[in-house]
């Protein structure tokens, strides 16, 4: 099988569509599907089965991305290794973290770590799901909770807590509640249908109801960062993590001795990264901020 077809048929797997993969591989399209033809012409198999909706891999495609997959999850690995046995860590390095703690608290912390290291060709990747390190979505993980994976190295970094805020408008507006019954009466703000690792920042809407079900919230948004601003807004209350509210004079904090959910926020990498000089330096960066950041 020529290795070409193969790069250009997982990249059409990985893409979910010729015209990404295209793009991705800086090919033009049809280049792309007579790769991909050629490479069913050469196996005798049909790999892909296309409708108006996109492509969907048959029993022998998923097979083969298999195989595809690994091949090229150790060609990754060998080009990483390699790069990294340069003095100068450089090369491309994927980070990924939830979608609020990666806006709110990485974001706007990471301008030392890219002045410093100009040959990383730094990629984030923000989003609630988890990413699979191990086939390489990402290279290093910041997470919300324990990694279980028992192929990662894993470094607590250190908690976050969650509390219930409200505008001054809206408890000018409703007045404030004074206990945890008196939610009930009160306009809520929720994240909804989140990941089974994050659910718990539902928490207001279930926190005493004792088994009669949860609360009904008056707006659900799968966003933190729109949390705070329907929050802030006025729209209800909102029960969200200290590294989105913390120095936020918009926001009141309610309820102060009643303590919401709390994540452990660890960072995460592959064992097979652990002599990489991208890794090490973004691990000794990160820990650093780590340390000094208290709320």
């Amino acid at each position: 099988m020529d290795l070409d077809k193969l790069r250009v048929f997982h990249a059409v797997v990985e893409a979910k569509s010729f015209t990404h993969a295209a793009d991705e591989l800086r090919l033009n399209q049809s280049t792309v599907s007579r790769q991909v033809s050629a490479l069913e012409e050469e196996l005798g198999i049909t790999l892909f089965q296309r409708h108006a909706r996109g492509l969907n891999l048959t029993e022998q495609g998923e097979m083969l991305h298999g195989a595809t997959k690994e091949i090229f999850g150790i060609v990754a690995r060998t080009q990483s290794a390699l790069t990294d046995s340069r003095e100068k860590p450089k090369g491309v390095f994927k980070v990924t973290a939830t979608v609020g703690f990666g806006t709110h608290w990485l974001m706007p912390r990471m301008r030392d770590f890219i002045e410093s290291y100009p040959d990383i060709e730094l990629q984030v990747i923000l989003a609630d799901e988890e990413l699979n390190l191990s086939d390489r979505e990402a290279d290093v993980a910041i997470r919300m909770r324990q990694p279980v994976e028992p192929d990662l190295i894993q470094r607590k970094l250190f908690d976050v807590r969650y509390h219930i805020y409200a505008s001054k408008d809206y408890l000018h507006r409703r007045g404030e509640p004074r206990s945890i019954e008196d939610l009930d009466r009160h306009a809520l703000i929720t994240y909804g249908d989140a990941p089974s690792e994050i659910r718990s920042v539902n928490w207001l809407a279930d926190v005493g109801r004792n088994g009669s079900g949860p609360r009904t919230p008056a707006v659900t948004v799968n966003q933190l960062t729109a949390m705070l601003l329907l929050c802030e807004a006025g729209v209800g209350l909102a029960c969200l993590p200290d590294y989105l509210t913390h120095g936020n004079d918009r926001l009141v904090r309610l309820l102060c001795t009643i303590d919401g959910p709390t994540f452990g926020v660890h960072l995460c990498y592959p064992e097979s990264l652990k002599g990489s000089k991208r890794v090490s330096v973004f691990r000794e960066f990160i820990l650093r901020l780590a340390r000094d950041w208290t709320f």
